[in-house]
């Protein structure tokens, strides 16, 4: 289940549930699979660094960078949330914490060590050993040391970089903390970690577990330790009250929860404040009023800034009660524009939230007062917005459009917009649940050992039809056709190192033989054995190579924000199919448009700019690329690689190929598909190009006495080759 869901989210963004049978050694056992727990947040306070809340949630399938484990001394992982984290992670949870006792010895009372999470849905897991509690003897040692256990976690958190980490109540369990006592411990330890020590990177402090009594006394430590915080608030208690005020109104979209409220902008309590005002032009009423709050560095700030032809400035929140500030800006000029400006700035605020690991944002009803927009077209505009996000995307967070008290007008126009989109919601929710549920009837056969037939139920989420219907026909071969051999194919594989080799080893044991292929710059893994054996051993590849992957992104950001000490930020926007430029030459070779998104990423655009300088190369030429869907989300946050799409036969040399045509790129890539197709148009920097030949790893150069280099290669065909990332841009990603 946890190699299944990690492959599902990083491959295609969906989540599944599964009600079926279990098959366990030789005996079928029917296992009716208790509905996943639904994440909820029920108290937030946002610190002047880190934000700290309380969840009722399960720790195995929670989205963070890390999870704190309540461990023993000798990391025998045997029960308790130990043990259920061992289970979710696999094997490797409890080798690793062998190894590393076998080396250090014991974990002390109090010490943390992090480790690699196994095949759990975060990229640390941090042991801790908490105190044990015998009777009543609660004493201030065990109070030190639960405090030192947790400051340890938080510590170890912050050392590898992470931006959010879990901590479920260290030591309540079998370790006989009396709970109350527990809590207020663990938050004591919370705060004294934000206001004492130096932190690096960590953003999101999460207090969380799956029953409600000790969610309980996590919340109400919180609302005691920090009531004298302004922007402490009860969460859960919040979200409910504002579906039943009738000062405000609240809808579910996926994910995303959007709530219409009175109030004044300035004064919301959320991870992003969003102002509004003109370029080179503070007033306005919401500037005005929001400047005031936060002081005289932040127009400063703005003042400082290279504003250009951006939409959306970001900064500190000084004096405000947030994390950060995004300023939306407008231009003087014609009223369409305004409003294009508007559904520009409203969309890039919302990935620039998500893509920053921001849980809420608040909106001002942008454009309705002095700019003097229609109350109506503003209203559906940024909630169609709020709409499209929700369908792409799978973080959740929480959305509110912060009306002025007394503007009655502007408040039910968003709200019967609001109620129009939820409908809208709930028909294609339900249809898309009915396209998605299925049977997988499993028949007795000679090497199951069982009564009678079984069945198996999955039912899939994700942030868009399309990908579900990918993941459905990736599942359905998967799990109802069994085969004595699968074949993985991708180029990542050629990045396996020490600990993939391990896990391959471990995958042999079980009877299943694996050959590793490189042909024709194609990297590919060849599975053979028992066809159930086969289908688990190709998730775990699948899983491997999910891993290798994130890292691989992982170091490519730190290096691309190292040259430009700025947080990478990306996002793709939907755009009308119909009107999209090259629409004929996908319908002249055979294809049909779906989804136009285009891509914003400004730090790649830099160094794109920045390579056009350095090639001397003052044209682009506009090429295709044809690309697995799950490298989508990759070539928008990185850029091109050449593992990401090698071509069926790389005569030209082992880089990055791109065609002038779809038809060429269709003979170019010619992998097999279920239904859908992925392009990149991309502006590409070809410069001075010379002929290509198979194994090129870089251009040749251009004399046999000059160190200079050809910037690219040809292959005939309109088919061109370059050798690093940066000589293209990403300008669009075409769903056909």
């Amino acid at each position: 289940k946890s190699f299944l869901n990690h492959v599902l989210q990083r491959k295609f963004g969906c989540v599944a549930t599964a009600i079926g049978v279990a098959f366990e050694g030789n005996q079928a056992v029917t296992q009716m699979k208790t509905p996943a727990l639904v994440p909820e947040k029920r108290f937030e306070v946002l610190l002047p660094r880190v934000t700290v809340s309380v969840h009722k949630a399960d720790l195995t399938n929670f989205p963070v960078d890390a999870v704190v484990n309540a461990a023993n001394e000798r990391l025998q992982h045997v029960g308790g949330i130990a043990l259920a984290l061992s289970k979710a992670g696999g094997s490797q949870i409890q080798q690793d914490s062998d190894e590393y006792i076998r080396k250090n010895g014991v974990l002390r009372t109090g010490e943390s060590v992090a480790m690699d999470a196994g095949s759990l849905p975060c990229k640390k897991i941090i042991h801790t050993v908490g105190p044990h509690v015998t009777g009543h003897s609660l004493t201030a040692s065990a109070a030190n040391l639960l405090e030192k256990a947790v400051l340890n976690s938080l510590k170890k958190a912050d050392e590898c970089r992470l931006r959010s980490v879990a901590l479920p109540a260290i030591s309540s369990g079998i370790f006989g903390y009396p709970l109350k006592e527990c809590a207020d411990t663990i938050v004591k330890a919370v705060r004294d970690f934000c206001e004492k020590y130096q932190i690096m990177s960590l953003k999101d402090i999460l207090l969380v577990d799956k029953v409600d009594l000790t969610v309980n006394e996590m919340e109400r430590a919180c609302r005691t330790c920090f009531s004298t915080n302004p922007a402490s608030r009860s969460a859960g208690r919040d979200r409910k009250n504002a579906r039943t005020d009738q000062n405000s109104y609240t809808i579910q979209l996926r994910t995303v929860c959007l709530t219409l409220k009175w109030g004044r902008i300035d004064e919301e309590q959320t991870n992003v404040i969003v102002n509004t005002t003109q370029k080179d032009s503070w007033d306005g009423q919401i500037s005005t009023a929001i400047l005031k709050k936060a002081g005289t560095k932040m127009l400063k700030a703005l003042k400082c800034a290279n504003v250009g032809n951006r939409n959306v400035i970001v900064t500190e929140p000084y004096n405000l009660r947030c994390a950060e500030v995004y300023h939306t800006l407008f231009t003087a000029g014609s009223t369409d524009k305004a409003y294009q400006i508007l559904t520009d700035a409203v969309s890039e605020c919302l990935q620039l939230a998500a893509n920053h690991s921001r849980q809420s944002i608040a909106f001002p009803a942008i454009g309705t007062g002095g700019r003097g927009l229609e109350k109506e077209k503003v209203a559906s505009i940024m909630s169609e917005a709020v709409f499209k996000f929700a369908n792409q995307s799978s973080k959740q967070m929480e959305v509110y459009f912060v009306i002025y008290p007394g503007d009655h007008s502007t408040f039910q126009a968003f709200k019967e917009k609001m109620r129009s989109l939820q409908q809208k919601t709930n028909r294609r929710t339900n249809g898309i649940a009915l396209l998605l549920c299925y049977s997988a009837v499993t028949e007795q056969r000679d090497d199951f050992t069982g009564s009678g037939a079984s069945t198996a139920k999955i039912s899939l989420s994700g942030t868009s039809e399309e990908s579900m219907r990918e993941a459905h026909v990736w599942l359905t071969d998967i799990l109802c056709k069994p085969s004595p051999t699968r074949v993985v194919q991708n180029n990542f594989i050629t990045h396996f190192g020490e600990e993939e080799y391990k896990q391959l080893t471990n995958i042999m044991q079980k009877n299943i033989s694996i050959e590793e292929f490189l042909k024709q710059g194609q990297a590919s893994v060849v599975l053979t054995g028992n066809p159930l054996e086969v289908s688990v051993a190709f998730l775990k590849v699948e899983y491997l190579l999910c891993k290798i992957q994130e890292n691989f992104v992982e170091e490519e950001v730190k290096m691309l924000t190292g040259f430009t000490n700025q947080i990478l930020s990306y996002g793709r926007f939907q755009e009308d199919p119909i009107a999209h430029w090259s629409r004929t030459a996908y319908l002249n070779s055979g294809l049909e448009i779906v989804k136009v998104e285009h891509v914003r990423n400004p730090t790649l655009w830099m160094f794109f700019e920045l390579k056009k300088r350095q090639l001397n190369c003052p044209t682009t030429r506009k090429m295709f690329q044809r690309i697995p869907g799950h490298f989508c989300e990759m070539v928008s946050c990185i850029g091109f690689q050449a593992e990401f799409a090698p071509p069926d036969e790389p005569a030209h040399g082992q880089g990055i190929y791109f065609t002038d045509t779809v038809p060429e790129a269709m003979d170019v890539w010619r992998q097999t598909f279920s239904e859908y197709l992925y392009f990149v148009e991309a502006e590409v920097l070809t410069g001075k190009s010379a002929p290509g030949k198979p194994d090129l790893i870089l251009p040749p150069c251009v004399s046999a006495d000059s160190r200079v280099r050809y910037d690219s290669v040809s292959g005939g065909h309109g088919i061109s080759v370059i050798f690093t990332g940066f000589q293209a841009f990403p300008v669009y990603i075409i769903t056909c």
